[in-house]
């Protein structure tokens, strides 16, 4: 049909009944009360016992029968889900046709059995025939006038009606398919509704009662037309149905017919005629498009049914699995052995859908210890990448000392950087309101194991390892009491480093030369001897973050950042993801020289960072007014473009191009110029990430943080660096695009954690995450939409005016 096509029924050739359900009403009934010898009280609680009584009015008057529902005593509220049929016809109404319906309660006598009424015409103002929900409320008291015009139109007055009737009224033109379906948009959208229908309700008090009716549905809107009337129009719509949406009764109840169909196509013995069923040309493209699916997208019961049927022949298919194992019942113990069984017999998965295995969504015990199985084959580097996300899985496992805990240990135990890693992430956990004992079973089976363990080709046995790693927990808690200390200090930054280094030197001077070394928290491969106090300082800001220098055994040094009263969990899963995401643009071959620092979190407000010698975009555009003079003061080059050496040049525009599209992707807010950095080698990278997943605390964010600045040291927006620029932005979009499953799982694994962003609304955050991916786009799609979206970002003016006002914030504090 052509978007200028306009195709109706007209209401006097359809010869059917009027037809509407009566399905509930909302609202607390009003207290009856008695008088007795002038004096009111209270009357003896009864149990409602409510019906409804529909009448049809035409032209104000009377027409036909009136209709009543069943009594109904199970409220509030009160569902009936009634059909209510009349015995007048469609095409006898007319335009003035209205519904009158009133709430009676037999439970009390005549005189207070009245509830209340209302009245809705059929047409409204442009002569269509009204359609689906209605929402009427009641007039309380008053029983519905049937004249025209009617005194308790059911209709709330336009003066009235807030933001929970307009998305009523949405919802309406939703459930009759005049707006479009988006899964993941329609989930959200109606947990807003359900939350704003709560606030709307304690507003109001509940003083008003309403009732919900549902109008029959046709297949064309229902135009006014009188009988008799001189209109060329198709042969007369008859009683046959041919055209008109029949009420199924049924509808969303248990059916035994289509459970028992179910039940004989997924029996044991079909399986012997499955095993040589192969899909057709049709079933195999719907196979392809749901082994494309997200793993947040849930299958509907035609993909489910499909994937069991032919079930045998994609076990060759390693990516079909996991959709398989979706559709499995498993509450039905045949089926879920026969699941098993052939989960063994599969082409073995890959690790990233393992990660998929061990979500929330899969409960069964032989299902996750297959997942650990396949997480065996994984070396330590890629074990590590996940390590985070597989800590917070221990969530999801059904018992304490699960085969994950298990397998988590034993692999710490043969390698000290896992094992150090391994026991912060649960030391962090302990202290969890409902999984702290999952937590501390797994503490405690780490400090057994490694107890045991004989002594390494270095002398140190499991104790001494042991050992090793509880005194990096003395020392960051000895680093807390100097932040105290230094916090408590009245005067300016520098009064704060003078009492750091006094401690450091006097009551504190174990912590400059250690008894033995300490493996570094940040890096537990380096050894730490000792805090350099000469080359400590601390940070400009209210928490007073220290920025300490380690001497190493190899005499080198180590710097870190130590933070307290600060919560790092946040912050220490976008680094990680950002090493995650250049380890995936490296096996591909691009290397965009992203700066991927350590960060621990070792506990809920306090934490280590590594430093990374560098000066924010603001302190070098206000010293060197911009960033082509601050990269020529290092890196100078007379006969190269713009003053700089090529190699340097270069990793501007390629890390430029990594943290655009990596913040793009994980939703990262509160950009501005203090919080972008720029080391000496003209690697830009980002630091503090208090908002993710889309959350910004400034209006209107652009998509990406690419200000003019960085433009201007590209060239300008006609250069071929900026051309380039953009070519690396498309080309790492398309290679992280490539690892979207990979990326959506492990943020699946963190919906249970208790960070910020995360836990505010998991469901909410991971589906915003999903769809940075634009997975319904095919690579050349991407390009010119990740094009538009960079455009879109460097001629946003807003973000400049925000920009300008957080300078005068920082000047005046």
């Amino acid at each position: 049909m052509g978007a200028s096509e306009f195709r109706f029924f007209l209401s006097c050739d359809i010869n059917s009944p009027v037809t509407f359900r009566i399905e509930k009403l909302d609202g607390i009934l009003p207290v009856k009360k008695s008088t007795d010898s002038g004096v009111i009280s209270v009357a003896e609680e009864k149990i409602p016992e409510l019906y409804i009584e529909c009448a049809l009015y035409i032209d104000g008057a009377p027409f036909g029968l009136p209709m009543r529902t069943r009594l109904n005593t199970t409220g509030p509220p009160f569902c009936w889900n009634e059909l209510i049929t009349l015995s007048s016809k469609y095409r006898d109404l007319t335009a003035h046709s209205q519904l009158a319906i009133t709430v009676w309660d037999v439970s009390c006598g005549k005189a207070d059995g009245l509830i209340g009424g209302a009245t809705i015409l059929l047409f409204n103002s442009k002569m269509q025939m009204k359609s689906g929900k209605q929402k009427l409320r009641l007039w309380q008291g008053k029983e519905a006038d049937g004249s025209f015009p009617t005194s308790t139109p059911g209709k709330v007055p336009r003066h009235e009606r807030g933001e929970l009737e307009r998305l009523e009224k949405l919802m309406n033109k939703f459930e009759r398919g005049q707006i479009q379906s988006i899964d993941w948009l329609d989930r959200l959208m109606l947990k807003s509704l359900d939350t704003i229908r709560e606030q709307e309700s304690s507003k109001h008090g509940n003083s008003n009662l309403y009732l919900v009716i549902d109008f029959c549905s046709f297949e064309h809107r229902v135009v006014f037309q009188e009988s008799g009337a001189n209109l060329l129009i198709t042969s007369p719509i008859g009683s046959t149905n041919d055209f008109v949406t029949v009420w199924d009764t049924e509808l969303g109840k248990f059916n035994p017919s289509e459970h028992k169909q179910l039940k004989l196509a997924r029996s044991l013995d079909r399986g012997i005629i499955d095993r040589d069923l192969k899909p057709s040309s049709n079933e195999r493209k719907s196979i392809h498009s749901v082994l494309k699916y997200p793993p947040t997208r849930t299958l509907s019961g035609d993909e489910r049914q499909l994937l069991w049927k032919f079930r045998f022949s994609l076990m060759s298919e390693k990516r079909a699995l996991t959709k398989f194992l979706r559709c499995v019942e498993w509450s039905d113990v045949q089926e879920a052995k026969q699941a098993i069984q052939l989960m063994y017999k599969w082409e073995t998965i890959d690790v990233c859908d393992a990660l998929e295995l061990l979500s929330p969504l899969f409960e069964s015990e032989e299902v996750r210890a297959y997942a650990v199985s396949v997480l065996e084959r994984a070396d330590d580097e890629e074990l590590q990448c996940y390590l985070l996300q597989l800590v917070q899985a221990l969530r999801f496992e059904r018992s304490d000392r699960s085969r994950l805990s298990q397998f988590l240990v034993q692999r710490a135990l043969q390698n000290i950087e896992l094992a150090s890693f391994l026991r912060w992430y649960v030391a962090v956990e302990l202290f969890d309101n409902v999984y702290g004992k999952r937590f501390y079973s797994t503490y405690d089976l780490l400090f057994e194991s490694m107890k045991q363990l004989p002594p390494g080709a270095n002398g140190e046995d499991g104790n001494k390892l042991w050992q090793s790693l509880v005194r990096q927990t003395e020392l960051t808690a000895q680093l807390c009491s100097i932040t105290r200390e230094v916090r408590n200090v009245r005067g300016n930054t520098q009064k704060k480093i003078e009492k750091l280094r006094q401690l450091l030197n006097g009551l504190l001077s174990e912590l400059t030369y250690f008894e033995e070394p300490i493996r570094s928290p940040l890096n537990p491969s380096v050894l730490i001897k000792g805090i350099v106090a000469g080359e400590s300082t601390i940070f400009k800001s209210a928490l007073s973050p220290l920025r300490l220098s380690f001497r190493t055994e190899d005499e080198g040094s180590c710097k870190v950042i130590f933070k307290k009263g600060d919560d790092l969990r946040q912050d220490q899963l976008v680094v990680q993801m950002v090493w995650l995401m250049d380890r995936l643009l490296k096996l591909e071959n691009l290397d965009l020289c992203l700066t991927p620092y350590k960060v621990l979190a070792t506990g809920h407000d306090e934490g280590m960072l590594e430093f990374i010698p560098s000066r924010s975009l603001a302190q070098i555009l206000s010293e060197h007014r911009s960033i082509t003079s601050y990269l020529q003061k290092f890196h100078p080059d007379e006969h190269a473009p713009f003053g700089i050496t090529a190699t340097c040049l270069e990793t501007f525009i390629k890390s430029c191009a990594g943290y655009s599209v990596i913040t793009y992707i994980l939703g990262i807010g509160d950009r501005h110029l203090d919080n972008l950095l720029l080391t000496e080698d003209g690697r830009l990278f980002h630091v503090d990430f208090g908002f993710i997943l889309g959350r910004d605390p400034k209006p209107f964010p652009p998509p990406m943080k690419l200000c003019k600045e960085m433009v201007e040291a590209m060239g300008g927006a006609e250069s071929q660096y900026y051309t380039r620029f953009k070519s690396y932005c498309c080309e790492a979009y398309n290679i992280l695009r490539k690892s979207s499953n990979l990326i959506l799982n492990l943020f699946y694994l963190m919906a249970g954690s208790t960070i910020p962003d995360i836990a505010s609304d998991p469901e909410k955050g991971i589906l915003k995450l999903q769809e940075k991916f634009r997975l319904d786009m095919d690579d050349e799609a991407c390009i010119h939409f990740f094009q538009d979206l960079i455009n879109e970002s460097v001629s946003a003016l807003f973000p400049q005016m925000v920009e300008t006002i957080h300078r005068w914030a920082q000047y005046w504090r």
